[in-house]
């Protein structure tokens, strides 16, 4: 991306989050990026053009960096503690991007909702399988593994409204407090035979 394609992108970020996708003009986008409005055509066909990119390359962000951090974990309660953590942190870390996701998708016209909606269906596609994976192996209690899914991501993207990076705790910090909230109650009504197994031999 060139570098006038950033500062327009950064600069409807900012504004879409402050003043929402469509009290936002391009004449605006233009004023905040210091150059005229006839160049962000340049770059962006159109505002949607923009909401578009900021939506497609966040949630590509968001699973590269799950992805990444489920790199090298086979046990299937790492994958989702490591999952977790991944989540919350990118949601602190990128608030005004993930609260534009969560709150703009009527700016799209309908193949490019379709095509932000498949990304995010993918996305969630890997908790599910987890999940499953999960469940199937006796780590996790039965349940419906979408339903519970779209549980644990509500959930943990709703850290984006309230997290403020100068309070009382970092995102790291809450991250893991999301984790053990997470998986301690996928874990609590159904433990792995070998849990007890263990337990008996120490006992």
């Amino acid at each position: 991306m060139t570098d006038t394609k950033e500062i327009i992108k950064k600069a409807a970020i900012n504004l879409f989050y402050k003043k929402s996708y469509f009290a936002t003009a391009m004449s605006n986008i233009a004023l905040d990026s210091n150059i005229r409005k006839a160049s962000i055509y340049h770059h962006y066909a159109s505002k949607e053009d923009i909401l578009f990119d900021i939506l497609m390359s966040t949630m590509e962000d968001l699973t590269a960096t799950i992805e990444s951090s489920l790199q090298g974990i086979e046990n299937i309660e790492n994958r989702m503690r490591a999952a977790v953590r991944a989540h919350v942190k990118f949601h602190c870390d990128r608030q005004q991007e993930v609260l534009i996701a969560d709150s703009e998708l009527r700016g799209l016209t309908a193949n490019n909702f379709k095509s932000f909606v498949a990304k995010r269906d993918a996305y969630e596609k890997i908790f599910q399988e987890m999940l499953v994976q999960g469940m199937d192996q006796g780590y996790f209690a039965a349940g419906d593994a979408k339903v519970i899914s779209y549980a644990i991501l509500t959930m943990c993207t709703a850290v984006a409204i309230w997290f403020n990076s100068e309070g009382r705790l970092t995102g790291e910090q809450i991250s893991h407090i999301y984790e053990e909230l997470v998986v301690t109650r996928l874990l609590r009504e159904s433990l792995p035979l070998h849990a007890f197994e263990d337990s008996a031999v120490k006992e």
